[in-house]
């Protein structure tokens, strides 16, 4: 028997989860996350318009999960720096279910402008808390005299183009990869020495 109308939007973005954990991005519909919720598919139009939405909201709370996460106990230094790309280490496989949704809202958004504007205001708060995390880590200026803030769109971009590099190749070495960027990223932002040149 289906659930009373009352449901809300956690319960259903919580559904949407497990259909893509059980079943696959491709079993992602609004009625499976209705059934999944046992409530009936006019329930999850009330709360969302349609599907490229309730993947909006998912991406925005895993996004607002795992900054808060990383920057309410990650410390300065270098232990951010290191948590920072463990996190986004563990998003960068062949499988990956966050980024098959981010990069699929992100093809939809190129024709939809309120997609895409919603996407831009993601990036933005992204950016913001990169740029939180190289302040940590470096201070405000880094030794190649870039402020912090301007360094969150660069490493923004080598995160998504690596997990894009992973979604297409089964053979790409995201470990690897990975070690290299944490080893240019000390080298770009972390060498105070370079500071008192």
């Amino acid at each position: 028997m289906a659930k009373p109308n009352v449901i809300s939007r956690q319960e259903l973005l919580q559904s949407a989860r497990q259909v893509i954990a059980s079943h696959g991005m491709q079993a992602l519909t609004l009625k499976a996350v209705a059934e999944g919720a046992g409530v009936t598919q006019g329930t999850v139009y009330y709360h969302f318009r349609n599907k490229e939405q309730l993947l909006l909201e998912l991406i925005k709370e895993m996004c607002q999960d795992s900054w808060h996460d990383l920057l309410a106990d990650a410390g300065q230094g270098e232990a951010i720096l290191e948590k920072a790309l463990a996190s986004a280490r563990s998003r960068c496989t062949h499988d990956s279910p966050y980024h098959r949704v981010y990069f699929s809202l992100i093809a939809a958004g190129i024709y939809q402008d309120s997609l895409r504007s919603e996407l831009a205001l993601l990036q933005d708060q992204e950016n913001q808390a990169l740029g939180e995390i190289v302040k940590k880590f470096a201070g405000e200026r880094t030794p190649v005299d870039i402020p912090a803030e301007r360094w969150a769109p660069l490493f923004n971009a080598w995160i998504d183009g690596l997990a894009l590099q992973a979604l297409l190749s089964p053979t790409f070495d995201a470990d690897q990869a990975y070690a290299d960027l944490a080893h240019v990223i000390s080298f770009l932002v972390g060498r105070k020495g370079a500071e008192s040149r």
